[in-house]
C-alpha cells in the first residue's frame, strides 16, 4: 500500500485494530501461564514466579519491547508486591534483559505501580486497556503505550500482564495509513490525548477539546459526528478511536 491510495475510515479503524489485536495477541500466552501458575500454586513465592518467564520473554519481539507479569497486592505469600518484567530496550543487541525496580516503601526509588492507570484501570474495570502516550522513566525514557489484560485467581484480581511498545515505532506502523484518509486525523486514547496524528496541530500527547471523548466513552462509543464535522470511531474493541475532521 502507498500513501496515494485513499482509505475509508472504516478502513484505518479496521487496519489499527488488527495491529492493536496483534499486541495484545502476544499476551495471551503470558496471561495464560500466570493464571496457571496463580491456580496451581496455594502459597506463590515471588521467586516462584520465573517460572512464567519463557512465556514473558517470547511476547517481546515486533513492536513490544517490555512484557511481563505484575502482581496485586498480597498475591505473593512472601512479599506484598512483585513482578517478572523483561525488556529489550536497554541493550544495544536488543537482548532481553530483567527489570529490576525497588519495592519498599520506605526506599526514595519506591514505585507504587498499584497507583498507576496501566495497573487500576483493568483492575477496576475488569478489561483490558492501553495506556499513554506518556514517557515511561521507569523503563523505555521514551513516549510510551504500555497494553495490560487483567490476571484472575478464581474471580479475584491477581494483578495485570502487560506488554510496552514505544509511540514512535507505533507511529512508524500507522501514520501512512491516516495520511491515506486525505483529512486531518489522530488516533486518540479513552482520554482523549493523541497517540499519533497527521497533523503538526495535533501534537502527540496533546489533550483534544474540541470533543469530550471521555464522556463519548462513557456514553457506550458508538460513531459518533460532532457539529463541524469531526468524527469519532472506535477502533475494535481497544480503547483507541480514530478521529477525523471532514
Amino acid at each position: 500500500m502507498t500513501d496515494t491510495h485513499t482509505l475509508t475510515g472504516e478502513e484505518v479503524v479496521t487496519q489499527v485494530s488488527a495491529l492493536v489485536e496483534e499486541i495484545f495477541a502476544r499476551l495471551k500466552p503470558v496471561l495464560a501461564a500466570a493464571e496457571t501458575l496463580l491456580a496451581e500454586s496455594g502459597d506463590l513465592s515471588a521467586e516462584a514466579l520465573h517460572t512464567i518467564r519463557p512465556q514473558v520473554i517470547e511476547a517481546l519481539g515486533g513492536l513490544v519491547v517490555g512484557a511481563g507479569f505484575v502482581s496485586a497486592p498480597n498475591v505473593l505469600a512472601d512479599q506484598e508486591l512483585g513482578f517478572e518484567w523483561w525488556t529489550s530496550c536497554r541493550t544495544d543487541d536488543g537482548s532481553p534483559e530483567q527489570l529490576f525496580i525497588s519495592l519498599d516503601p520506605e526506599s526514595p526509588n519506591f514505585l507504587d505501580y498499584t497507583r498507576q492507570s496501566w495497573f487500576t484501570v483493568p483492575r477496576d474495570s475488569g478489561r483490558r486497556h492501553v495506556n499513554g502516550p506518556y514517557v515511561d522513566y521507569l523503563c523505555t525514557d521514551e513516549y510510551t503505550l504500555t497494553f495490560t489484560v487483567p490476571v484472575t485467581r478464581g474471580e479475584e484480581f491477581a494483578g495485570v500482564v502487560g506488554a510496552d511498545v514505544y509511540v514512535r515505532e507505533f507511529e512508524r506502523t500507522v501514520s501512512r495509513r491516516l495520511r491515506a484518509l486525505g483529512r486531518t486525523a489522530a488516533l486518540l486514547n479513552a482520554q482523549g490525548r493523541v497517540i499519533v496524528s497527521n497533523s503538526v496541530r495535533k501534537a502527540t500527547g496533546s489533550l483534544v477539546r474540541e470533543i469530550d471523548v471521555p464522556a463519548w466513552w462513557a456514553s457506550g462509543a458508538e460513531p459518533y459526528t460532532a457539529p463541524g464535522g469531526m468524527t469519532l470511531r472506535r477502533c475494535g474493541d481497544s480503547p483507541i478511536t480514530l478521529l477525523v475532521t471532514t
